[in-house]
């Protein structure tokens, strides 16, 4: 059964101006907005909500209830920016984070308490750590997000509703608790019907009848009769590790450690689900709230947990501990499925090409480089006659092949040039590539490259391989004929 928390920021947008400026806390203040020609309250302090000031109210009123009162002009979209801030670092304790505005979070518990010794520990912690950034929280876990959002509200500080008990938490509760619009709320006070307990037992016809379609909604989605969705402010991904630290680890010995234990448990699942790492994100969460993480690649499919560490290991030192860190989180936002030929690898006395392709994945580890290999595909625009091989080993498909000798470095996209030449079809006597001047010494050309006609997009193009006075070689370009007026030059590629 799933389970859900809701933390309630009361104070987000004032506290976090008192972060910014702590002088703040000494004397009531306001965010407000203008709103048709006056100044509205947005957001109050603590102090000024014992003074009786509300959200809501006008600025000049308030200034005349409480003349110490300071303001402070409220930004647009802060709150959305603040709580996506919380959610990110909120992670820390369940992947599954959704943003509920104007000043709540909304955490999917589920698996998660238990490694923090309980639900209400889960919480404490939660609010701890919160408190020690400024923040006061008001939280709640129940089984629905409908009860949690109620109960955070207004409940204890810190409740955790017991498993099939939220029709009880929600009894004693107004109205409000259910989320329901202003014009329903005041129907229902008019009526008398206060609480929850003074209504919850109605029928759905009737309430739906009297009130609308919303009441009787948010009271299912409450009790958990009917399904309410949440969009997490990251995807969960599906294959993903969580090892969470009762002391903060700070030495590289220890995170190798967690490391080590995140692989060799994410590798099992891949045993048993026959799929292979491509990508992996090492998170480490440190306890002042930073983030850090490390990533690595694969050339193909991988579920052998020494292999992995050992692209990882290089990159440890750069993580910055401080005071050290008390979860790491592993992802594989990129996996395939591992063949059974790919399978056999594991097998140290098959012999095959496995040990190039994790060597492959060293270089690249530790270099921080690129490394593809490139097949022919049928075209023959020279940009789009190859591809990366995708994995490193596939193979050529057809039997496609050009006999003419191309460059090793081919640009992606040509480049523009300034070329002398004789008229009318001579090689280039020389050409300006990037403000420097190449003379050509020898030349050899030109092979005209027509495309397809159904993709033909542009002129046909005559390549010239040539070669300055220092050795160096080139591959040219002239874009159509010289009767289209001034003809265009292009350099499209080195040869070795």
């Amino acid at each position: 059964m799933p389970r859900y928390a809701f933390i309630w920021f009361p104070f987000l947008l004032t506290e976090y101006a008192a972060r910014k400026k702590p002088e703040l806390r000494e004397f009531p203040f306001v965010l407000a907005a203008s709103q048709r020609g006056r100044m509205v309250i947005e957001s109050v302090s603590a102090l000024a909500m014992q003074k009786g000031i509300r959200p809501g109210m006008v600025l000049a009123d308030c200034k005349a209830i409480l003349p110490e009162l300071h303001m402070i002009k409220s930004e647009v979209g802060r709150n959305q920016k603040l709580l996506q801030a919380l959610a990110e670092w909120s992670m820390g304790y369940t992947p599954f984070v959704a943003i509920n505005l104007p000043d709540g979070l909304i955490l999917d518990t589920s698996g998660c308490t238990h490694l923090w010794g309980g639900e209400i520990p889960y919480l404490e912690s939660l609010k701890t750590k919160l408190a020690a950034y400024g923040y006061t929280v008001s939280a709640a876990i129940a089984d629905t997000i409908g009860a949690a959002w109620a109960v955070a509200r207004f409940g204890p500080p810190i409740t955790a509703v017991k498993p099939g008990r939220q029709r009880d938490a929600l009894l004693p509760l107004p109205a409000a608790a259910l989320r329901l619009e202003a014009e329903v709320l005041a129907r229902l006070r008019k009526l008398g019907l206060q609480r929850i307990d003074s209504f919850i037992d109605m029928p759905t016809s009737t309430l739906r009848r009297r009130f609308g379609a919303s009441l009787p909604m948010r009271l299912a989605q409450a009790l958990g009769q009917e399904i309410e969705l949440a969009v997490p402010v990251k995807p969960v991904e599906p294959y993903q590790e969580r090892l969470c630290s009762m002391d903060p680890i700070a030495s590289a010995t220890g995170i190798s450690i967690a490391l080590e234990q995140l692989l060799t448990t994410l590798c099992l699942r891949f045993e048993s689900e026959g799929m292979g790492l491509r990508s992996a994100v090492f998170k480490a969460y440190r306890v002042d709230g930073n983030i850090q993480q490390i990533a690595i690649g694969t050339g193909h499919p991988s579920r052998n947990a020494h292999h992995i560490f050992g692209l990882f290991k290089h990159k440890i030192a750069t993580l910055e501990p401080a005071l050290g860190f008390e979860l790491f989180v592993l992802q594989a936002p990129k996996v395939e499925p591992v063949t059974q030929e790919q399978a056999a690898i594991w097998n140290t006395s098959c012999q095959n090409d496995n040990k190039i392709t994790e060597l492959l994945d060293r270089v690249i580890a530790k270099t921080g480089s690129t490394i593809s290999r490139y097949l022919p595909v049928e075209h023959y625009w020279p940009e789009r006659s190859v591809k990366e091989a995708m994995p490193l080993w596939e193979k050529q498909v057809s039997g496609w092949r050009i006999d003419r000798t191309r460059p090793i470095h081919l640009l992606p996209h040509p480049e523009a040039i300034s070329v002398t030449a004789v008229l009318p079809d001579y090689p280039p006597m020389l050409f300006r590539y990037k403000g420097k001047l190449y003379p050509i010494a020898k030349s050899d050309g030109p092979e005209r490259i027509e495309q397809e006609w159904w993709l033909a997009d542009g002129l046909y193009r005559d390549y010239y391989c040539v070669e300055d006075e220092n050795g160096a070689r080139y591959w040219l370009f002239r874009a159509g004929p010289y009767q289209t007026g001034q003809p265009e030059w292009f350099l499209h590629g080195f040869f070795a």
